[in-house]
């Protein structure tokens, strides 16, 4: 028997043992040379995406305090990003502060990213705080703005106009420290003041 006619002649399934035996030495040399598989540090099930409708959603901070309060008619979380992506937010940053009250705003569209600690709001974005002791009721108008919620901070590169009372100030740029209540206009500012009282 010749080994040649052999061969021709089973001509399939010599081609399919030959892939097999091919496609076996390739993953022996994958396992061999490839790099080591990648720990998994996560513990649990992955979570999964979701969407909210009327949500109510309040992030605490490490002390146990709350960090800011969102309320909204769609909130959506997508599967394996743990950031939430917000439709029409209300907000609340609370001033932890005694006898001061808390910024309320509200804009167009709203993130906040996986651990809670930045929010961003986009499109016109209106903030209000009332009035306390000798603090007239201050608006905050702008757009896209940043915030950092557990740090009380907020900062924009867009126009900002500030009413604060008979105050008027607007400019290019904003970085504003909620807890100590300094606002930092960076560009193109002008600002109306009344007279003071005597």
């Amino acid at each position: 028997m010749n080994i040649r006619r052999y061969l021709r002649d089973r001509r399939l399934p010599v081609a399919i043992v030959g892939l097999g035996l091919a496609a076996g030495l390739a993953q022996t040399l994958l396992w061999w040379m490839g790099p080591p598989p990648k720990t998994n540090d996560f513990v649990g099930p992955p979570r999964s995406g979701y969407t909210l409708t009327d949500a109510r959603v309040t992030k605490y901070n490490t002390e146990g305090l709350a960090a800011f309060h969102l309320t909204a008619p769609h909130v959506e979380r997508r599967e394996g990003d743990d950031s939430l992506y917000i439709n029409s937010p209300t907000f609340d940053l609370p001033s932890n502060q005694p006898g001061v009250p808390d910024w309320k705003g509200e804009s167009l569209y709203g993130w906040v990213d996986k651990g809670g600690t930045t929010l961003k709001l986009q499109g016109p974005v209106y903030m209000h705080r009332a009035a306390y002791d000798d603090t007239p009721a201050t608006e905050l108008r702008s757009a896209d703005i940043t915030a950092w919620p557990k740090d009380n901070r907020m900062q924009t590169a867009a126009a900002a106009q500030m009413v604060q009372g008979g105050t008027r100030i607007t400019g290019l740029g904003m970085r504003a420290n909620l807890n100590d209540k300094h606002l930092e206009l960076l560009d193109d500012v002008h600002a109306t003041f009344p007279p003071r009282k005597r």
